[in-house]
Parts: C-alpha cells; structure tokens; sequence
C-alpha cells in the first residue's frame, strides 16, 4: 500500500490527501462509487430503489448473528444474511404476487426488527449503532482489497450478463420468451448487490447507502439517450460525488456518507433542470 500512498501524495498533492486514513478513504471510494453507479443503474430500471435499503437494514441481524457465534469479525456473517435475504426478496418478487416494493418492505422492516431485538438481548446495540450512520475514516486496506476483489467480480459479471441483465430489467416476460433464465439472472443481481452494499455499510452506514446508489442512477437516467450514455453517467455521476464529497467533508469537518449523498442530490437536481430546458 505504501507505493500507492506515495502514488496518490504525488498525483493528488492536496491537503486533504495528506494522511493515510484520507488516502484509504479516497481509495475505497475511487472503488465503491462507480460500483455503486453500475448497479444503480439495474435498481432504478428494476424498480427496486428501496432493494438495497432492505439489504442495508439486514446488517444489524447480520451483525447479531455475528455476535451470537461468537466471530470476532461479523463481516462474513453480514454477507452470508443479506445473500440469503436478497435471494429470498427476489423468490417471493418473481413467484408471488405483490408489488416488489411491498415484499421488499416487509423483508426490511422485519430484518432490521430482528437485528435490533438480537442485538438488544445480547446488550450489545449501542456498540454497533455505528453502522447506522458508518465511518468511511476508519475503512482499513484489507477492507479496500475486499471491495477491489467484489469490483472484479462486478465487472466480470457484468461482461458476461449484461445483455441478459439489460433485457430482464426491460421486459422480463419477452426476456424469458427469448431463453433466458429470468430467475438466475435476477438472483445474481440480488447476490453482487447484496455483497457490494453489505461491504460498504460499515463505513456509508445503512441510513444512507440507498441514496448512494439510487441518486447516480437516477440522474443519469434524465440526461441520457442509450444504455451506453445511461451507464457511463451514472459511474461519472457516483465517481465525482463521491470525491467531491469526501473532500469537502474534510474541511467542513462533517459526515462522509451524508455529505457525498448532498452532493449526489445537487447533481440530481442539476440533471433535473437541465432536462426541463432540453425538454
């Protein structure tokens, strides 16, 4: 890591860049935020906003299932419950007959009751209430490696079904009618979601991590004519919020995580207003 550090003092010789806690900071993001772009893009044309919000609100039981096992480190407990809630939210969606937003807030609601009343009897909720709100500042470089390793897998998947992803996300029933296996391919967008935002809760907190990947996509979609330019938007858009407010954190002494989702907003706004004068 150390020829990185010295990378990013000599490329990036600001101020805010000067200690390493800001240089693993800015690393996690240069890799988060445009996989935040990418999968934000199939949330928003799914209609699953609120999909990984339920997968936000599945730490606290992951968490407490952690504890319960007694692992010293719950991160593995927290990917393993939010791939087994994002599998079972994609089941009922694809198989039942309510609206995707009802079976994902009940799959919300009741796994983050569960977490707090696991949490609570075992005494230890005020001592995990930090991934409520998160702390990209104490991200460490194994957790950025993590990301890294989740980022490739990412992007290999996304090479191989991306037009699958794209038709099912379109039209599912013409997507089935063409061949394609609807279920596996929303199941793996359920699996990569779930890893990717499970490996960020701990320092976006789950208050905000919805708004990180809803926000990029969503004002991506305003402003662009293909999937192409849909894509590409929403990573530039995720990228640069994600900088911008990480360093303006830095001098306004604030939240990370809240202030990159301000700047996301400013950006949706923008696009807003910038498509009401195209239209």
């Amino acid at each position: 890591m150390e020829n990185i550090y010295s990378l990013i003092h000599i490329l990036l010789p600001f101020e805010w860049l000067e200690m390493t806690f800001m240089k693993n900071a800015f690393l996690a993001i240069l890799i988060a935020c445009p996989l935040f772009g990418m999968l934000g893009t199939f949330v928003v044309s799914n209609k699953m906003a609120f999909f990984s919000d339920a997968i936000g609100h599945s730490a606290l039981t992951g968490v407490a299932l952690g504890v319960l096992l007694g692992m010293r480190d719950v991160t593995f407990a927290m990917i393993g419950f939010s791939i087994l809630l994002g599998f079972a939210i994609i089941t009922v969606k694809i198989k039942g007959k309510a609206s995707a937003d009802t079976i994902i807030g009940v799959f919300s609601s009741a796994s983050v009751a569960l977490g707090i009343v696991l949490l609570s009897m075992g005494k230890s909720l005020a001592k995990y209430q930090k991934y409520l709100t998160g702390d990209i500042l104490s991200i460490e470089p194994f957790e950025i490696l993590m990301l890294l390793f989740s980022g490739i897998i990412l992007i290999a998947i996304w090479i191989v079904f991306y037009n699958q992803m794209l038709l099912t996300s379109l039209h599912a029933t013409f997507a089935k009618s063409r061949g394609i296996k609807t279920f596996i391919i929303e199941q793996i967008f359920a699996l990569v979601t779930a890893v990717i935002v499970t490996l960020s809760i701990r320092w976006t907190g789950l208050l905000v991590i919805n708004s990180l990947l809803v926000l990029p996509a969503a004002s991506a979609r305003m402003i662009s004519r293909t999937s192409r330019q849909y894509l590409g938007w929403s990573v530039l858009a995720a990228a640069v919020s994600g900088i911008t407010g990480l360093s303006l954190s830095y001098y306004i002494e604030s939240a990370s995580g809240a202030t990159i989702v301000l700047v996301n907003t400013v950006i949706f706004i923008f696009c807003l207003a910038f498509r009401k004068k195209a239209g």
